[in-house]
């Protein structure tokens, strides 16, 4: 009898410690379940691939037979335009459009960008992330681009915070898959990592003026992901 209520009591003790919650040691904003993403592709066919490798000829000097990257840089943008739409429609050709005369002497190859995060954080994936897309003068070679919708005018910093969490998931599921990932740098940044070995362009006149995504925007992101201990770019001289 005295057996049989121990083994009960015993019984009993366990099933209550099996339902008690799991205590977290280390809490952190790394997202717990699997990140969503959507794939929408934008057009990334053999004219593409070809004047891809055309640019890393003349931009970088590297001949090359394939197109894959080893990503080093996580990039973020905004768009300046607030329709996701139109955003799309801008990247999904192959060839440059024509009102883009500001880099259409260096290259025909239309702009991309490897992610595009609408403004309710919906995350869409555009092409391969170890492809090269064209999205930073002198980087593109190392870095994996993230567009955000927003940026009224190029002026306003407007980005959501829903906006913002997709950013700093994005940034710990990139760097989570990319070990030789070590910047997280805005494109308003960008002429700081001339100081760097990771900077290829030899064409010293090729150079534009960014203001995103905004120093609010990279703070927000960078205060988040304190633990991935991801650098900045060198300090302007």
């Amino acid at each position: 009898m005295t057996k049989t209520l121990l083994l009960s009591l015993t019984l009993i003790a366990f099933t209550a410690c099996a339902k008690e919650e799991p205590k977290c040691e280390t809490c952190t904003t790394q997202p717990i379940q699997p990140l969503h993403i959507i794939d929408k592709p934008i057009d990334f066919g053999a004219e593409r691939v070809a004047m891809t490798k055309e640019y890393i000829k003349s931009h970088y000097g590297k001949t090359v037979n394939d197109i894959t990257i080893t990503p080093k840089i996580i990039l973020l943008h905004w768009t300046a335009e607030m329709s996701f739409d139109k955003s799309f429609k801008r990247l999904q050709p192959q060839r440059l459009l024509t009102d883009r005369k500001d880099i259409a002497k260096a290259s025909q190859l239309n702009v991309s960008s490897h992610f595009m995060v609408a403004r309710d954080g919906t995350i869409y994936r555009l092409m391969p992330e170890n492809w090269m897309a064209r999205h930073v003068i002198g980087l593109n070679y190392s870095s994996i681009g993230i567009e955000n919708i927003g940026g009224k005018d190029n002026k306003a910093e407007d980005l959501t915070p829903a906006q913002l969490k997709a950013n700093i998931d994005l940034v710990y599921y990139l760097k989570g898959k990319y070990p030789s990932i070590n910047y997280l740098i805005g494109h308003h940044e960008y002429r700081q990592m001339e100081n760097t070995s990771l900077w290829l362009e030899k064409d010293k006149g090729y150079r534009t003026v960014k203001s995103d995504p905004g120093p609010k925007f990279m703070q927000a992101v960078r205060s988040k992901v304190k633990d991935l201990h991801l650098k900045t770019p060198p300090k302007a001289k």
